[in-house]
C-alpha cells in the first residue's frame, strides 16, 4: 500500500498519516526526516544535501527524488509507504512516475480555508510545557492563562492569522495543482484518488479512510 495525504495546513494529514502507519504497518515517510537520515548516514546524496543546507540553499528535485528512491528501496517499504511533504509539484509528482514509484492512493483531506483559520489561529500554548488550547475547542479555565501553572499563553507567530492566510496562499498555489494531476491519474485507472470530508470529527474521517483502504484491498 503506496500512498500520498493531501490537505492544506491544519487539515489534520499528520494526525491521520500516524493512524495509517500504525493500522496499516507502513513507514510513515517525511522528506524532513529523509533529509536528516541521508545527512546522518553520510551517503553521497546525504553529503550533498548537507552541502546544500550548509550554503543555505534549497535541496532539488532531482536530489529529493534520489532520496525517496533510495528510502522506499529499503526492507521496511516492502508492503508499502506514506509519504509526507513529497510530493509537492506537478514536476515532482511527475518525477515519482518516471522512476517507477508508483502510488496506490492519493487521499485529499479537503478543510475550507475559513475552518483552517479558525483551526489555526484559536492555538494557544503554554511554552514551557507545550500544552496546547484552543480558544473554542479547548479553551483555558481562564482566558489566556495555563490551568496548571497560572502562567501567560502565547499565540505562535505561525498561528497568527495573516501567517495561516500565507501558508493557505503558497499551498493553493504550488501544491493544489496536484489535485486535478491525481484525479487525471484516477480517471486513467493509475491509482485510486480519494476525497475525504476533513470537517468531520477526527474519528470521523479516520473511520472513512480505513474504510476506502480495506474496501480496496478485499477487492485485489
Amino acid at each position: 500500500m503506496r500512498l500520498v495525504l493531501l490537505g492544506c495546513p491544519g487539515a489534520g494529514k499528520g494526525t491521520q498519516a500516524k493512524f495509517i502507519e500504525e493500522k496499516y504497518a507502513i513507514p510513515q515517510i517525511s522528506t524532513g526526516d529523509i533529509l536528516r537520515a541521508a545527512v546522518n548516514a553520510k551517503t553521497p546524496f546525504g553529503q550533498q544535501v548537507k552541502q546544500t543546507i550548509d550554503e543555505g540553499g534549497l535541496v532539488s528535485d532531482d536530489i529529493m527524488i534520489e532520496l525517496v528512491k533510495e528510502r522506499t528501496s529499503q526492507a521496511d517499504c516492502q508492503n508499502g509507504f506514506l509519504l509526507d511533504g513529497f510530493p509537492r509539484t506537478i514536476r515532482q509528482a511527475e518525477s515519482l512516475w518516471q522512476n517507477k514509484i508508483h502510488l496506490d492512493f492519493v487521499i485529499e483531506v479537503k478543510v475550507p480555508d475559513d475552518e483552517l483559520i479558525k483551526r489555526l489561529s484559536g492555538r494557544r500554548v503554554h511554552l514551557k510545557s507545550g500544552r496546547v488550547y484552543h480558544v473554542l475547542y479547548n479553551p483555558p479555565k481562564k482566558a489566556g492563562i495555563d490551568d496548571l501553572t497560572g502562567e501567560t499563553l502565547i499565540q505562535r507567530i505561525d498561528d497568527q492569522e495573516e501567517t495561516v492566510r500565507n501558508r493557505l496562499a503558497i499551498y493553493h498555489q504550488q501544491t493544489e495543482p496536484l489535485v486535478k494531476y491525481y484525479k487525471d491519474m484516477d480517471e486513467h485507472g493509475q491509482l485510486r484518488y480519494i476525497e475525504i470530508d476533513g470537517t468531520q470529527s477526527m474519528d470521523a474521517v479516520k473511520k472513512e479512510i480505513f474504510n476506502y483502504l480495506d474496501e480496496d484491498s478485499e477487492t485485489k
